[in-house]
């Protein structure tokens, strides 16, 4: 299969497309981000693009694809609701139409968090904006859409863009909660494993993330 990957110089997008590199059902990436990336492979293919709402300007360099696996975001601390609603949600949004609108028969996986607030109605903000996200992706004509919904996540040793405290506490939680702990590995074969299965339900929390990577 053919995939796009949004967020690859961030630590999901990074561990999702090492998993995609080795991965043998993945026969070509397209990484999209704003700035370059240091990895150089047979399989990979980079678009750089400053303005995700513009994504139009690239229309014959984003048409074939089979997947899309959206990685890229941002943290809330610190932001006000309608800062981080314009990166989180316009600029997906804006995202998934256009490359929908040039792969008709495409599987997309948002990455979300665990505890994303479906109703949109919630006091945690950054929840609500997820929430509100999910839901509008989910009435798009896809294939199949998925809400990836993990906590903590542990990278492949050798990736580059890691938050070591992050990486600390996701080991902390891995020796006490191991349930709650998916490594990099986990979320980029079950997105993989989405575009060819069926009965997937749409949003995925991590045990649903864990069984669906085997």
């Amino acid at each position: 299969m053919k995939v796009i990957i949004t967020g690859t110089t961030g630590m999901v997008g990074e561990g999702v497309l090492f998993e995609c590199l080795q991965n043998s059902k993945v026969s070509e990436i397209l990484s999209i981000s704003r700035k370059e990336i240091t990895v150089n492979h047979p399989k990979l293919k980079q678009l750089i693009v400053q303005d995700f709402t513009k994504l139009d300007d690239y229309k014959t360099k984003i048409s074939g694809y089979d997947a899309c696996f959206f990685c890229a975001g941002i943290s809330s601390v610190g932001m006000k609701e309608d800062q981080f609603a314009q990166i989180t949600y316009d600029t997906t949004i804006a995202f998934a139409k256009t490359v929908l609108a040039n792969n008709p028969n495409l599987t997309f996986c948002y990455v979300s968090g665990r505890g994303t607030d479906s109703t949109e109605q919630g006091k945690t903000m950054w929840a609500r904006v997820k929430g509100k996200t999910e839901n509008e992706l989910m009435k798009m004509p896809f294939k199949n859409e998925f809400n990836f919904r993990p906590a903590a996540m542990l990278p492949f040793p050798n990736q580059q863009y890691v938050n070591k405290f992050y990486t600390f506490i996701a080991n902390v939680f891995k020796i006490f909660t191991p349930s709650s702990v998916l490594t990099l590995s986990e979320v980029g074969k079950a997105m993989i494993n989405t575009v060819d299965k069926n009965g997937v339900k749409a949003n995925l929390e991590i045990k649903e993330i864990k069984a669906l990577s085997v």
